[in-house]
C-alpha cells in the first residue's frame, strides 16, 4: 500500500516576523479544518536574518488573534540552501523577497519559487505589503490578502497534488 502524498509549502518574507507567519498561522488553520495536517507541513522564514528566534511581531498575532489564528509558537529563521530541496513550495510575500529567492536558488529548484498571492483567484494585488513600520490597518489588509490567497493556494494543492 502507498502512502498518501505530502506537500511541503515554506512561506517567505524579509524578516519572518510578519508576512509569512501570518500566512504560515492563516494556512495552517485551514489546513487543520481541512483534515490535511499529516499530508501538508508548512513553515515560514526570512530572506534576512533580523529577528532569527524572535517571535512574530505582536501587531500580527493580535490582528490574527481577533479573527481566531494562533501563531504564538513559531520563531523566526533565516531561508537556508537545504529548503529549496526540501520544500515543494517557495512562496514569497512580495517581489524584493521574490528576486532574492530566485538569487539563491539553485536552478534545479527554480520552478517552486513563486509569488504567494498568485493563487489569490480575486487577483486585488500580486504582493503582500510589509506592515511592520504602518499602522494596525496594515495588519488587517495583509490577513485580507494572506485569507484570499491561503484559500486559493489549498485549493491549488488539493487539485493538484492530493
Amino acid at each position: 500500500m502507498t502512502e498518501d502524498p505530502e506537500v511541503h509549502i515554506l512561506f517567505v518574507c524579509m524578516g519572518n516576523i510578519c508576512r509569512s507567519p501570518t500566512a504560515h498561522g492563516v494556512f495552517r488553520r485551514l489546513v487543520e479544518e481541512a483534515g490535511l495536517s499529516r499530508r501538508i507541513h508548512i513553515d515560514s522564514a526570512g530572506t534576512h536574518a533580523y529577528h532569527v528566534g524572535e517571535p512574530a511581531d505582536k501587531r500580527s498575532q493580535a490582528a490574527a488573534a481577533r479573527r481566531g489564528i494562533e501563531f504564538s509558537d513559531l520563531r523566526a529563521r533565516q531561508v537556508g540552501a537545504e529548503d529549496f530541496e526540501r520544500f515543494h513550495y517557495v512562496l514569497a510575500m512580495d517581489k524584493d523577497n521574490l528576486s532574492h529567492l530566485r538569487y539563491m536558488c539553485p536552478e534545479a529548484h527554480r520552478s517552486k519559487v513563486g509569488l504567494f498571492l498568485e493563487y489569490d483567484g480575486t487577483r486585488r494585488a500580486r504582493e503582500v505589503p510589509d506592515p511592520y513600520f504602518g499602522g494596525d490597518k496594515g495588519f488587517e489588509k495583509v490577513l485580507d490578502l494572506v485569507e484570499a490567497g491561503a484559500r486559493g493556494l489549498l485549493d491549488h494543492v488539493r487539485k493538484n497534488h492530493l
